[in-house]
């Protein structure tokens, strides 16, 4: 389990408004959430017909296209 240090940050009644933890913590949690993003995406799509070379390069153009 990810260990996460933290300092709660509370009002002038003692109760928790805020939390600050480290930065190297935070870049952990961050790479935590989207290595599980990506895995539940590439889940999803694990049945979907994979496209050829050609195929990709086709609906990659199409893309840059539409950001135009």
């Amino acid at each position: 389990m990810l260990q996460i240090r933290k300092n709660y940050i509370v009002d002038e009644s003692q109760k928790k408004i805020a939390v600050q933890i480290p930065v190297d913590d935070f870049n952990r949690m961050e790479e935590v959430i989207e290595n599980f993003g990506l895995a539940k995406l590439m889940d999803e799509v694990k049945e979907e017909k994979s496209l050829t070379l050609q195929e990709a390069k086709q609906f990659y153009k199409s893309l840059k296209k539409k950001a135009r």
